[in-house]
């Protein structure tokens, strides 16, 4: 039997997550994890493989287990997406990370936020900020990036960035999206 990413656990602890990483960084191939054959795949469009016509994804892409994203109050129905500064991970892998931020989106008039986090494990960490003050000090342009490749990367795609909040909005943003994950499952 196959293991359903969904269903892990959000917290490690009051102030880190479990993070499942879909899309390595570096890659343009659009990956997600299907919950019905319970594996990742390269997202098709039309019978093709969906590849982001722009520059590779610049962090780990994935999504936090056990959130749902509400569509009854805006969401996009999926669960919370996060963005992990660190070297590329395979699709699949679970880590344990710490939010640091949070990108606020609107993506088609529904609200897709994107968590911005790092690993726990510090000997996995590409950059040493722990806070989006911290971010903002050591690695504004790091943020920049990210920020610009949201906005840019899909000319197909309607997106408005609303800016960053600070990882205390980060975690209630979860802890809600953990709640209605509860209630529907």
């Amino acid at each position: 039997m196959q293991k359903n990413y969904l269903y892990e656990p959000t917290f490690v602890t009051s102030e880190t997550i479990n993070v499942v990483i879909e899309i390595p960084a570096g890659t343009n191939k659009k990956i997600e994890y299907h919950k019905t054959s319970k594996q990742f795949l390269v997202d098709k469009m039309e019978g093709v493989d969906r590849i982001k016509p722009y520059l590779p994804y610049p962090a780990n892409y994935g999504f936090v287990p056990s959130t749902l994203s509400d569509p009854a109050i805006g969401g996009d129905g999926d669960p919370i997406d996060v963005m992990l500064i660190a070297e590329t991970l395979p699709s699949g892998t679970i880590i344990e990370a710490i939010p640091v931020a949070m990108l606020r989106l609107v993506d088609e008039g529904e609200t897709d936020d994107k968590v911005i986090c790092i690993p726990a494990n510090k000997k996995l960490r590409t950059v040493d900020a722990s806070s989006l003050a911290e971010m903002n000090t050591k690695y504004p342009k790091a943020l920049e990036i990210i920020r610009l490749w949201f906005e840019f990367n899909d000319a197909e795609e309607s997106i408005a960035v609303k800016g960053y909040v600070d990882a205390s909005e980060a975690i209630q943003e979860i802890k809600i999206c953990q709640k209605a994950f509860q209630i529907k499952n």
